[in-house]
């Protein structure tokens, strides 16, 4: 059984991506925790119903589209964090940093508390609320969301992995997930998913075509997808189920054509002195359109134009220097063409002594000698600053993210450019839509299809036309969001609530994160997977259910709390005290506020803690601090643990530590620092926020501000997702048995869903109907059966038959029965008889071999059936087990002795070739083999050990 269900991103305009699949056993797999720039967590609330039964989790790209909401989930959901996921490591570095990012530049990410559940704790503490407190959870810190994507499994491409389940899912049963390059982020995946029969391909958001950075989705093979044959690799084809985005852009052109056009566009603009801004995500696309930027600018350079040797380019983004950093160590998960670049880099830089790499045309892919990296508040406004009081007008160009413009320093930018005629934004993608209030970008979208204002036509060298819009002076609305800290009434309503939901956990829950802890009540990470403590029920008796305790356990932010409220945690809590009064007390008042650290153990023995292998500048990046800098590195070591008062509140907020990241980058990497960019040391690098963040419980204040937009707006797809041209080329090549459409437009979707149809059904043989393929559209919320079409019945196996099977273990399928093979009356002639006794109750049919004399009739009719597949490096390792030479040639090719040669095609096929020398027994063979086997001995040696590792049910 295989059911489907989009819980978010199915025909809707928004872009979230999230979808729940359940397989026999009852597994559950929640492929993507996506959300949008609304950040609405009643979006969440099906998932959140669906956290106590989930199996596993698969993170595909490394966007807000497909995990913004992972660490929302960690942090604020009992036990998501002990349910095991799996990704590339690109989406886990890239995500960490991307969520950094987004916790950093917007309060709004946090998201409110509901004002049911403000009332609820009002009305219980005789308090007054109102639907107008707009109280703030608390974001994650820096140093959480690195340990949150510290528990993320990376997984490499195309390498099958058995995953583990959650304490709490049943079996997995053999459940493998192999990822796949999708060509539209780095390290983004196209999942395939096996489990008994079904085989499911979860594909949303790729890419065919190759890009400057992104080599091509892996559904025709050749590396990561870059270059391969004609046909679609066999692990992809002829699936169960494809699940397959339906969001194509409206219009595709080549890649040249639309890397000219947004060259052009950009040179249009800063000719007549104008600022371009370009709003973009930070950890996926960024990418792609930093890399054709410098090396745009670099090109023009190189050809003494002024206009572009005049020109400043800008890359803004909180978190950019560690999304770079990223990419740098990661170039093997690039196209060849960006492995070679760095590669004739690497080799001039050895062939001139090594000093040379920021000079000329040395610099690596990701060495920006062009493209100043901006990462505080304070620099991107001293940049427009310097924009408005030039006398002479100045080109520049500025990419920011994040692409919907309603949050990060895009939204800022466009705040200041928006008046002047002159200045151009361009859209890169088709920006998602938000029912209740579009976002900025999806609003200057809307204006760039209508046209209302008038549109300038602009024309490539090459011929191709391009629009620029005119904004026409209309009004844009723009919003602030800033955190306010609680004063009076509302902290005593936050305390009173926090006071409920602790106590609410502590009830329900046992074991998993406490999303509400304090960093001081728990030493060892209460993430990890971990079975229930003996001591669970007397740490939750007594007191421990008190308003009083549970609000000094939550007091993460250093509430301003009374004694009587913070119990046994005074000690620690309170400076000046060193005693309490445990007489007559229960529970956790009875002993002093710490918990031990437990063993954790597997069937290998003691579990290993991932956080305590991180790489160097993983924990650098996570505990956000300049060791170097500030002389610190002996009482912080990178393998000392954090004591208790280490998480100061300057680390601790998101937005702090901007300064010190500045730093590290300069520090810990010298030459990667003076190759990041080419402004090294000038009077950005001294500018600092002066505003301070709000620590503690707050409040979202959102004030807006009116800006006429007199701005051009132009839109180039950088989106990088696949075409209807390519969709119809690869799904008959497919040859899904079921098709399933999600993340689209309802009339995007079922418009390619009547064209699939017709697809696949030119597919079949003739004389089938066009119903035989099912294409289904859920909606969210919706399920769907996908299951593979077999039926299957329960029998009796009679006694004769009983004694004939022979079972096999074969790899993954266990007790694979297959028949002996001498009696040639009984291989694979069976029959099925069912009696009915007297007492009319129904019996199970009897499966049993035919009589002699019926066997002859059907013999012709049984063909023999070979069970499992065979891998070359398993016959190499048997082949060099039996006494056999045994080597890889080529692509796919394995040499045995020297004269067979045994190659697998992409539709499984296994073709064994050979030299034909003659049979030699004893004696110095010409195949070197073992007993001097001749070249026609090897090759029946290996067809030997291939049908051993295969189960075959015997035929005529």
């Amino acid at each position: 059984m295989f059911t489907f269900s989009p819980l978010q991103g199915a025909l809707s305009e928004s872009t979230a991506s999230q979808s729940l699949l359940e397989l026999d056993g009852g597994v559950k797999v929640l492929i993507d925790v996506g959300w949008d720039e609304a950040f609405d967590v009643e979006k969440l609330r099906e998932l959140e119903k669906q956290i106590p039964t989930l199996s596993l989790i698969l993170l595909t790209h490394a966007t807000v589209d497909h995990l913004g909401a992972y660490a929302h989930c960690c942090k604020n959901f009992p036990l998501f964090t002990r349910v095991p996921v799996y990704a590339t490591r690109p989406v886990i570095d890239l995500g960490r940093t991307l969520t950094q990012d987004l916790y950093a530049s917007t309060p709004v990410a946090a998201t409110t508390i509901s004002p049911t559940s403000l009332a609820e704790a009002s009305y219980s503490y005789a308090q007054t609320s109102s639907a107008d407190h707009k109280l703030l959870l608390q974001p994650p810190t820096p140093e959480e969301i690195a340990r949150y994507f510290s528990l993320i499994q990376p997984l490499k491409y195309s390498q099958p992995h058995q995953p583990l389940p959650s304490p709490f899912s049943p079996p997995l049963n053999g459940l493998t997930i192999t990822a796949y390059n999708s060509g539209h982020t780095l390290g983004g995946t196209i999942w395939h998913i096996q489990h008994g029969l079904e085989s499911i391909v979860y594909a949303v958001d790729w890419n065919q075509a190759r890009e400057n950075v992104f080599s091509g989705a892996a559904w025709l093979g050749g590396g990561h997808g870059g270059a391969g044959g004609a046909e679609v690799i066999e692990q992809l084809r002829k699936p169960t189920a494809l699940v397959c985005s339906s969001r194509t852009p409206e219009t595709a052109l080549p890649r040249g054509r639309r890397d000219e056009q947004l060259l052009e566009s950009i040179k249009l603009c800063i000719a007549r002195g104008g600022t371009v801004l370009i709003p973009v995500d930070s950890s996926a696309r960024v990418l792609e359109l930093s890399y054709f930027l410098e090396h745009a600018w670099r090109a023009e350079i190189a050809k003494d134009n002024e206009v572009f040797k005049s020109t400043k380019a800008y890359l803004a983004g909180r978190t950019i220097n560690s999304t770079m950093r990223n990419a740098r160590s990661m170039l093997e998960w690039m196209d060849d063409s960006i492995v070679r670049e760095f590669e004739a880099v690497a080799g001039g830089q050895r062939g001139n002594g090594g000093s040379g790499g920021g000079k000329g045309k040395d610099a690596g892919p990701f060495d920006f000698k062009y493209l100043r990296l901006l990462e505080r508040k304070a620099q991107v406004e001293r940049v427009l600053q310097q924009a408005a009081d030039a006398s002479e007008p100045k080109g520049r160009v500025i990419v920011a993210t994040d692409s919907s413009l309603e949050w990060g320093f895009s939204k800022e930018v466009m705040r200041a450019i928006a008046g002047d005629p002159r200045n151009l934004v361009i859209l890169t993608e088709k920006p998602s839509l938000n029912p209740n209030t579009p976002s900025i970008a999806r609003t200057l979208w809307e204006w760039w299809r209508e046209r209302k204002d008038g549109v300038a036509v602009e024309q490539t060298s090459n011929g191709d036309t391009f629009e620029q819009v005119y904004g026409g002076g209309r009004d844009l609305e723009v919003g602030h969001a800033t955190r306010q800290a609680l004063e009076g009434g509302e902290l005593d309503i936050y305390q009173q609530w926090l006071a409920t939901q602790r106590q609410l956990q502590a009830t329900l829950q046992s074991g998993g994160t406490a999303a509400l802890e304090s960093a001081a009540d728990v030493v060892d990470d209460a993430s990890e997977t971990t079975t229930e403590s003996e001591e669970s029920e007397t740490e939750q008796q007594g007191k421990a259910l008190n308003v009083s305790t549970t609000i000094g356990q939550a007091s993460r932010k250093k509430v301003v709390l009374k004694d009587e409220d913070l119990g046994i945690t005074i000690l620690f809590k309170k400076k000046g005290v060193y005693d309490f009064d445990v007489r007559g007390k229960k529970g956790r008042e009875r002993m002093f506020p710490t918990v031990m650290r437990r063993k954790r153990n597997d069937e290998f023995g003691e579990l290993i803690r991932p956080e305590e292998y991180l790489r160097a500048e993983e924990r650098e990046d996570a505990e956000g601090q300049d060791e170097r800098q500030d002389g610190n590195r002996h009482d912080q070591g990178l393998g000392k643990k954090r004591k208790f008062d280490d998480v100061g509140a300057s680390k601790g907020a998101p937005g702090a530590n901007k300064r010190s990241q500045g730093k590290r980058a300069a520090s810990d990497e010298p030459e990667a620092a003076a190759l990041s960019d080419g402004h090294a040391g000038d009077e950005l690098d001294e500018l600092e926020d002066e505003e301070e963040a709000v620590i503690g419980p707050a409040k979202l204040v959102v004030t807006s501000q009116t800006v006429s937009v007199q701005l051009r707006i132009a839109f180039v797809d950088f989106s990088g997702l696949h075409d209807k041209r390519s969709l119809n080329m690869l799904i008959p090549l497919i040859q899904p048995r079921k098709l399933i459409l999600v993340a689209g437009a309802e009339e995007e979707t079922l418009a390619l869903a009547a064209d699939c149809k017709k697809l696949l059904s030119a597919q079949l043989a003739s004389g089938s109907s066009q119903s035989a393929i099912d294409v289904f559209t859920p909606a969210m919320g919706a399920t769907v059966n996908a299951s593979v079409d077999t039926n299957a019945w329960v029998v009796k196996l009679a006694d004769p038959f009983v004694k004939r099977l022979k079972w096999q273990n074969r790899q993954k399928l266990e007790g694979t029965p297959a028949t002996e093979t001498p009696a040639a009356a009984t291989d694979g002639t069976l029959t099925t008889t069912n009696s009915s006794p007297n007492n009319n109750k129904p019996t199970l049919p009897t499966l049993d071999v035919l009589p002699p004399t019926l066997a002859s009739a059907v013999r012709s009719a049984a063909q023999p059936l070979h069970v499992g597949d065979l891998r070359l490096a398993d016959l190499r390792r048997a082949m060099l087990g039996a006494g056999h030479r045994a080597e890889f040639r080529g692509e796919g090719t394995l040499l045995i002795d020297g004269t067979v040669a045994v190659r697998k095609t992409a539709t499984g096929r296994i073709e064994i070739e050979s030299v034909g020398l003659p049979l030699v027994v004893g004696g110095g063979g010409v195949g070197g083999g073992r007993g001097g086997v001749g070249g026609m001995g090897t090759f029946y040696e290996v067809r030997r050990k291939i049908y051993e590792g295969l189960a075959v049910v015997a035929g005529a």
